[in-house]
């Protein structure tokens, strides 16, 4: 059989796969982006249980963020090198493994181990899922229900955690929002080693750009936790500022050995095309306001409302709803008919709409008025402007530069989710602190000042999530401008004259 028709068959055996494919897939993203909450939930219990301290506590969460966020630009070329499927499937073994040790950890270190285990898999896991959607599905129309469908995944699975998280530590241990994850990996991989056939001649065997990969890991990692010690420590804190000073110089010589090496870990043709920069700036924005308002709801829920964890992840539902109808219905139907930014603009500012409901928050609001309406517009918008933006981040890149596209997606949603809690919460705190001090004075009684602490803490959510409509506002002002590419089928490219075959099969790079 010649060389031709071998490409041919690898092809059509994908292309016939490919449905199949995306449900373990979409499991598989489901579970990286349910782990990011699901923790949170449980992290009460896990502490008390494994002696950690209130200074350590933190850490549970870091070391998964800082391996995520530091390995996952390696991780998108690794599956670029390895191919992507095999990358998926290591993945998610390596993940099942690192859940079993933290659901059986004994102690502070071994937890924290299992953490970081968790986050270096999720990096190999995350780009190599999304890169395999963007190679599989190129036909415009298929295309738009595969992101659909992916993105309602990673827009609404953080909050699904909050309610499996809630559940499983109230009614069975904590341990459980660990070993969760195995059941998961295990249907995930197997479904994929046996059903995904990734096509031919996508791969990139370039040689390892290595100064590339320290200069990437070291930069990022000291990004996010320069971030995580902003909210603990401060923004003027003196290590603070020097993590953020060594991050801006270690991602400055990123970008310059990227310019210069023949085999670069990140081309950077991959985020100069505005239409690519556009997407990842936007989606770092919208996930600035989005995270740190699920802080802030669980907070406002559980200690001023008094709702139980199970009853704070029930919550959180019509949101999920709101995201799962904007992503499948509103962006997959309109997204071959219209420019994309004609949905992400939109969406970004129906979700403002949402956050500006969520100003109104007193300790007295009720749910059906303010949080439920607020809720259902978050996750309209979000839902409608995220799945454009999954698909476009990966349209008309070139093969061999998918995975690095799609760890570049991954890489601003977590340091977007990371810069989204360190800054709203500062903002919350400090809000918070300064009405305290303004009226803790003419509070007598005992009661009378509880109900200060409260007043107090419901105006520094109020005022944090202020900033979080200006933040998507801007996300939705980025999108408009940034991106002028048609929608998908076109042939010219708005704005610029430029024709391009837009086409179904064959993805083009627009330059």
């Amino acid at each position: 059989m010649s060389e031709t028709a071998v490409k041919a068959a690898g092809v059509a055996d994908a292309h016939a796969n490919r449905w199949k494919a995306l449900s373990f897939i979409a499991l598989a993203q489901l579970m990286v982006v349910l782990d990011a909450t699901i923790v949170n939930i449980a992290l009460p219990s896990a502490q008390q249980d494994l002696g950690i301290s209130d200074g350590n506590r933190q850490w549970v969460i870091t070391a998964y963020a800082l391996a995520f966020g530091g390995l996952l630009l390696f991780g998108g070329r690794i599956a670029d090198l390895w191919g992507r499927k095999r990358t998926f499937v290591a993945g998610l073994i390596g993940f099942a493994a690192a859940s079993a040790i933290g659901g059986a950890a004994t102690n502070e270190a071994m937890m924290l181990g299992a953490r970081a285990l968790q986050g270096a898999f999720g990096a190999l896991l995350a780009p190599a899922a999304l890169s395999l959607l963007a190679v599989m599905f190129t036909e415009p129309k298929e295309r738009a229900k595969a992101f659909g469908i992916y993105g309602a995944i990673a827009g609404g699975g953080g909050a699904v955690g909050f309610i499996l998280g809630g559940v499983l530590t109230e009614y069975m241990n904590w341990r459980w929002t660990f070993f969760v994850n195995i059941p998961f990996a295990i249907i995930a991989a197997a479904g994929a080693y046996f059903v995904i056939r990734e096509p031919a001649g996508g791969r990139n065997r370039s040689p390892l750009d290595i100064p590339g990969v320290i200069l990437s890991v070291l930069g990022l990692v000291t990004l996010v936790y320069g971030f995580t010690r902003a909210e603990s420590d401060g923004w003027g804190d003196s290590v603070t500022v020097a993590l953020f000073v060594a991050s801006a110089v270690l991602l400055a010589a990123f970008v310059v050995t990227e310019s210069r090496v023949k085999a670069p870990l990140l081309p950077l043709r991959v985020i100069t095309e505005r239409n690519r920069g556009g997407v990842y700036l936007s989606l770092g924005l919208a996930i600035i306001a989005m995270f740190g308002l699920f802080l802030f709801l669980t907070y406002y829920l559980q200690i001023v409302k008094g709702y139980s964890p199970v009853k704070t992840g029930f919550a959180f539902l019509p949101m999920i709803g709101g995201m799962m109808v904007g992503s499948t219905q509103i962006g997959t139907r309109l997204m071959t008919r219209v420019a994309p930014r004609f949905l992400m603009a939109p969406g970004f500012l129906v979700a403002g709409l949402g956050m500006l409901f969520l100003t109104q928050l007193e300790i007295g609001s009720s749910y059906s008025a303010v949080i439920l309406p607020g809720m259902v517009l978050l996750g309209l918008g979000m839902g409608t402007a995220f799945m454009p933006a999954m698909s476009l981040a990966t349209y008309g890149i070139e093969p061999r530069d998918a995975g690095v596209a799609s760890a570049m997606v991954n890489t601003s949603q977590q340091v977007g989710g990371a810069i989204g809690t360190a800054l709203l919460n500062t903002i919350a705190a400090s809000a918070t602190t300064s009405y305290i001090k303004d009226h803790i004075g003419g509070a007598a009684s005992k009661s009378q000042q509880q109900l200060v602490q409260l007043e107090g803490q419901v105006h520094g959510y109020t005022n944090a999530i202020w900033f979080a409509v200006g933040i998507l506002v801007a996300a939705a002002t980025v999108a408009a401008t940034l991106i002028n590419t048609g929608r998908p089928g076109s042939t010219t490219v708005a704005g610029s004259g430029e024709v391009v075959e837009d086409e179904a099969a064959v993805p083009v790079v627009m330059h």
